[in-house]
């Protein structure tokens, strides 16, 4: 009992989803005495639903985020878990199976309403008792109730995307995680950018609805919304489930993408943007997005970060729009004239 009372409080302690997440399997692992927990996300993409694993923790071992680096792949289809699919469908709050390798696998979708975008699986050689299933139920319970109440704090509540304080949170948690653990960061942030040119990096996109004051002239605020809920679902299916997608208000948003190289990023964002060109939009037909993009360093402040962003961005609507442009190249080919580093910036 002390250690279950232990693990509520952590869980209720934190105030972001990856914690979240890390806490819960940590939690069900110790409860369970599981070979294998994975909370896993369900994400759907033109009408078929995806699983893939967010976090996992492997018995003896601690609990971890899942990164997953090729942007197109979303995940095993649901119809690869009959078991699991049948629950969902059914609406059960519970479901078990024998695996190949025989290990029974038992999962706990998390509904939110009719909704479920979270399954908890916990992997062990023996079946469970109804009182260990009936605990950890509990304590899925736990979960669902305070992820929602991180949902409605984080959440813009036209899209569902997040919102501008929690990008500032996040990016500020990025910096100092890098800072922390990139001996790079002691660089100056031009000279770390050439050195790491070909390397993983975190990356800043800004995005902007082209022309949407006449969206909402010619077809009113309704129409306007809707382009923005759109909009903002094809963000969330053209990128990875690692990456973090913001909107600051208005027709702007922000996506932070994690570990991925230039030319990568560069596809990922390009295939938003086409996609967004390609969207046939209800009465209001064909919309386009212009993009701004730069690295992320830890040895700058966030204002400056943003600023270069909102450059190469406004650089993408001042010629021609429906492009996507990356601040470093700008000011290679002379198009654009570097923001000083300002280490005294304040924070927004």
């Amino acid at each position: 009992m002390d250690s279950l009372l232990k693990h509520m409080v952590d869980m209720t302690g934190y105030r972001d989803h990856t914690m979240l997440d890390i806490s819960v399997i940590s939690a069900v692992q110790e409860l369970a005495c599981a070979t294998q927990t994975r909370m896993l996300a369900l994400t759907t993409v033109r009408g078929q639903i995806f699983v893939r694993a967010r976090a996992i923790i492997v018995a003896g071992g601690k609990a971890r985020m899942e990164e997953h680096q090729d942007p197109s792949l979303h995940g095993d289809p649901l119809s690869d878990f009959p078991a699991l699919a049948a629950c969902i469908a059914r609406h059960e709050t519970s479901c078990d199976a024998l695996s190949a390798d025989g290990r029974h696998l038992l999962w706990l979708p998390i509904w939110i309403g009719d909704q479920i975008t979270t399954c908890l699986e916990i992997t062990d050689p023996t079946p469970y008792t109804g009182a260990t299933i009936q605990v950890i139920g509990g304590v899925v319970s736990v979960y669902r109730n305070f992820q929602n109440l991180l949902d409605y704090s984080e959440r813009d509540s036209l899209t569902g995307l997040l919102n501008r304080k929690t990008f500032d949170d996040q990016l500020a948690k990025i910096l100092q995680t890098r800072g922390d653990a990139d001996p790079e960061a002691a660089r100056p942030a031009e000279e770390e950018r050439r050195h790491q040119s070909n390397a993983e990096r975190q990356w800043l996109a800004v995005v902007d609805v082209d022309h949407f004051k006449l969206v909402n002239d010619k077809f009113g605020h309704l129409y306007g919304d809707e382009v923005l809920i759109l909009i903002a679902n094809l963000l969330q299916s053209s990128f990875r489930s690692q990456d973090r997608i913001f909107r600051f208000g208005g027709e702007e948003f922000v996506v932070l993408l994690r570990s991925i190289t230039l030319d990568n990023a560069q596809k990922i964002i390009d295939r938003f943007r086409i996609n967004v060109e390609s969207h046939e939009f209800p009465q209001v037909g064909r919309v386009t997005v212009s993009v701004g993009f730069v690295s992320i360093s830890a040895y700058e402040a966030p204002v400056i970060i943003l600023g270069r962003a909102d450059q190469a961005l406004y650089y993408a609507k001042s010629h021609g729009r429906n492009l996507a442009c990356h601040y470093d190249e700008l000011v290679e080919k002379g198009m654009l004239t570097a923001v000083a580093s300002n280490d005294t910036a304040e924070f927004f």
